[in-house]
């Protein structure tokens, strides 16, 4: 079966779908059934399922009372059925003429003229007609390309592809999992005696066999990129740790035993001599950057570069500070690399990175660009990695050969997600927050009590703390989003008398939003109005009352982000979540959560729950294969078996496991290289 031998029409609409090899289409498994297996008796069809009828037309017409549509009266000789078409073609009138024998499949419900079909499939029908043998498949499908035509090319596929096992006959007779030939044939053509709910819930033996190769999949291709990876040469890093012990010693906190252990994980992987692949997770203000900061003077003492990126130049900025703060005094020079540096502060940096003088570079973006060279780049620090693509990772790691890359994240991420999305990385946790912090209360409050809320603002400035009011994006729009920001900085400067009021957006040239942030840390500002941009990362311990204009339209994630830049220093915080009525459900779901939880991991887990791996874990973005048919919370136990089997397999030999991918995962060359 070729493709390419097919009209240019049809092979567009494949491609929307995501089909273009004949084995796709093996894979372009269904959305649903319909049963049309069995006819029932008008009297006897139930009322509110599908159903399919046989009936003879009695009557037809179109009506324009109270609007245009096409009804039909329909009779099998005792009861009657009324069919109405709302939006209808020639076609359809001519198929439904009086007289003709009809075979309708839809949903029966009570209508204003008696129990009624609105917009059933319709089929013409002579005596000997008979009933379907299988469930019939509905298929997603794109405009101009019907259900008929792709069942066709389906059915095709199913017949010339090579549908051979990938598993070893003993692997499956240990998971209990049909052979694959007969699970996609089942699932394209299933027999009515199945029961539904197996199907529709994906349960049924065959959809657990699909689910598990290709969970199986994404582990082989996950762990192949780790061996990838593990055969390029990286610096061996392990100096005595002077300068670490230095900062240590300088330092106003303590580390927390949650810091030691990922340290000495750290520390670990830099001695290696392939590159680590360590992404560390922390909850908000558990301490990740000063984790950071000594790895960073690990490759330092041993005579290599460092580069420190941040997706935001707010949250870059800040890492600068904090690094020129404790590593400045040790001697350690820090240069600022971002692209709205002037020309001439822009060349000294480049020049600082390139003969090695600068010894760490934190930046944005700027630093992927080509005219970033690095004279001897040991170690890249990445925040916020799941921010980044592919493209755009892989242009970092080719600045220097291979340097051992840290990549932090302070989005918390399940269990089974990392599991599977993140099978390929080391995964270090902060699970505790330093000493002193307060807990953050969190209030729900609606959107007509706003006055109370600008009241309780004043009480906190002349407590001498300070407050952030955030205006989230608004239907998609960063223009509305802005105007947002800025109609509530004007309603808040003026009823708010006597208190200085700030305004930080994206639009703000960036030497604007640094003088403001500026002020808001030395207290020069006390309320500081902003859009989304503060999600990451901004550090204000006096900082204690956090007003979310909008959070039910915001996600899970985001909000604990957000609420996570109070609560920075020993005062008791507050977070309010202002809201606007009515709220679907999904929204009342997710402030029910974050109300009830400050632990990230349990809001990740709900998140999961909620939003879908490929959206919570940035996976979109990252080149992770995104799963398609299995479900991570419910599937727990095939991915547990998926990653054992997938272990197995590589250590026999990667042949096997290259055919799997094959059918699965063509194309990964990309992933292979991040």
């Amino acid at each position: 079966m070729d493709l390419t031998q097919l009209p240019p029409g049809i092979q567009t609409r494949l491609l929307k779908l995501g089909i273009s090899r004949p084995f796709d289409l093996v894979l372009h498994l269904p959305l649903r059934y319909e049963d049309e297996t069995q006819l029932y008796p008008l009297a006897d069809a139930p009322i509110g399922t599908p159903v399919l009828v046989e009936a003879e037309v009695l009557s037809a017409e179109t009506t324009f009372r109270p609007k245009k549509q096409f009804v039909a009266r329909v009779g099998d000789g005792n009861s009657t059925l009324v069919v109405r078409l709302i939006n209808f073609y020639p076609n359809q009138v001519k198929q439904l003429a009086v007289g003709k024998r009809v075979r309708l499949y839809g949903e029966i419900r009570h209508g204003y003229w008696g129990d009624e079909m609105v917009h059933p499939k319709v089929k013409n029908v002579g005596e000997e007609s008979s009933l379907n043998e299988a469930l019939t498949p509905v298929y997603s499908t794109v405009a101009g390309l019907a259900q008929a035509p792709l069942t066709k090319l389906i059915a095709r596929a199913l017949n010339q592809c090579q549908l051979d096992d990938t598993l070893p006959a003993a692997m499956l007779n240990d998971l209990g999992l049909p052979a694959f030939a007969d699970s996609v044939r089942f699932l394209h053509n299933p027999t009515p005696d199945v029961a539904r709910i197996q199907l529709t819930e994906r349960l049924h033996p065959a959809w657990r066999r699909v689910k598990f190769d290709e969970l199986l999949a994404q582990q082989l291709s996950l762990r192949m990129a780790r061996a990838v990876r593990r055969e390029r040469n990286a610096p061996r890093i392990a100096p005595p740790g002077r300068l670490a012990a230095q900062l240590v010693a300088c330092l106003p906190f303590g580390l927390t035993k949650a810091q030691n252990r990922v340290l000495l994980d750290i520390s670990k992987d830099l001695a290696q001599r392939h590159p680590m692949q360590r992404l560390l997770q922390g909850d908000v203000g558990s301490g990740k950057t000063i984790v950071s900061a000594i790895a960073a003077c690990h490759a330092i003492e041993a005579g290599y570069q460092v580069a420190m990126l941040a997706p935001t130049e707010i949250l870059a900025e800040q890492h600068y500070r904090k690094f020129l703060q404790w590593l400045e005094p040790l001697g350690i020079q820090v240069r600022w690399l971002t692209g709205s540096l002037k020309a001439r502060e822009k060349r000294e940096a480049l020049a600082t990175a390139a003969d090695g003088t600068a010894q760490i570079v934190c930046g944005t973006h700027a630093i992927f660009q080509q005219t970033v060279e690095f004279k001897n780049l040991g170690l890249s620090i990445v925040d916020e990695q799941h921010r980044f693509g592919v493209a755009q990772r892989l242009a970092l790691r080719e600045k220097g050969g291979s340097p051992h890359q840290l990549m932090m994240s302070a989005t918390p991420i399940p269990r089974t997600l990392a599991m599977s999305f993140y099978a390929d990385l080391d995964v270090s946790v902060i699970d505790e927050l330093p000493p002193g912090r307060t807990p953050i209360v969190t209030k729900l409050v609606s959107d007509a009590r706003r006055d109370e809320i600008i009241e309780r603002i004043a009480s906190k400035v002349r407590e001498g703390r300070q407050v952030y009011w955030v205006c989230p994006l608004i239907e998609e729009s960063e223009a509305l989003q802005l105007q947002t920001a800025v109609d509530t900085h004007a309603q808040l400067t003026e009823e708010l008398e006597g208190i200085a009021v700030g305004l930080l957006h994206g639009k703000m040239k960036p030497a604007d939003k640094a003088a403001i942030m500026a002020d808001f840390l030395a207290n020069k500002l006390q309320v500081l109005v902003a859009t989304t941009v503060i999600e990451v990362g901004v550090d204000v311990p006096n900082a204690s009352l956090m007003v979310i204009e909008h959070a039910e339209r915001m996600g899970l994630s985001q909000l604990h982000q957000l609420r996570g830049r109070v609560g920075r220093g020993a005062h008791a915080s507050l977070c309010i979540l202002l809201y606007s009525g009515p709220l679907g459900e999904t929204a009342k779901e997710r402030l029910k959560v974050i109300y009830e939880n400050t632990d990230g991991f349990v809001i990740a887990k709900e998140d999961l729950r909620i939003r879908g791996p490929g959206e919570l874990a940035g996976v979109r973005q990252s080149g992770v294969p995104l799963l398609r048919f299995a479900d991570l919370e419910n599937d727990a136990d095939l991915l547990d078996a998926a990653r054992e089997a997938a272990e197995q397999m590589l250590t026999g030999g990667a042949a096997a496991a290259e055919v799997h991918l094959q059918r699965w995962l063509p194309g990964r060359e990309a992933l292979l290289r991040v």
